[in-house]
């Protein structure tokens, strides 16, 4: 895979419920984190005492943050109302030259910043709701 351009990394809402998708406008940067929790099961008969962990046991969860500048009164007024009614609509992340990743998301903060000198920005995070799907390109 060649390098990629930070900037295609794109985040998109679900803005009707219908599958209609709509990048987060204004968004400078963007993560997207995968985790997967472990079960310990190692006992006194493990091999030489090294750890063993039982496969498929942990929660698996993703996280999605980002950070920006108001440039969109839609998607800025469709986050908003997300948090505030404490939706969880479906969320794409299209990761460049690789696919997209699909499932619903909780908008869990929204920071908005202004500076004295400086333009007014938000930071979002975002934590996975149930199944995600992967869709390679």
């Amino acid at each position: 895979m060649a390098v990629q351009n930070g900037k295609d990394l794109l985040i998109k809402v679900d803005q009707t419920g219908e599958e209609d998708f709509v990048t987060l406008a204004g968004l400078r940067a963007t993560r997207l984190s995968f985790n997967a929790q472990t079960v310990d099961v190692t006992s006194l008969e493990s091999t030489g005492g090294w750890r063993e962990l039982l496969a498929g046991a942990g929660v698996k969860t993703a996280a999605i943050s980002g950070s920006g500048v108001f440039r969109d009164a839609n998607t800025d007024a469709r986050a908003r109302q997300i948090f505030f009614d404490a939706e969880m609509p479906q969320f794409q992340v299209v990761i460049p030259s690789f696919g997209t990743v699909q499932g619903a998301f909780q908008i869990t903060s929204i920071d908005y910043v202004g500076t004295y000198n400086g333009e007014a920005t938000f930071d979002l995070s975002l934590a996975s709701a149930g199944a995600l799907t992967f869709t390679a390109l």
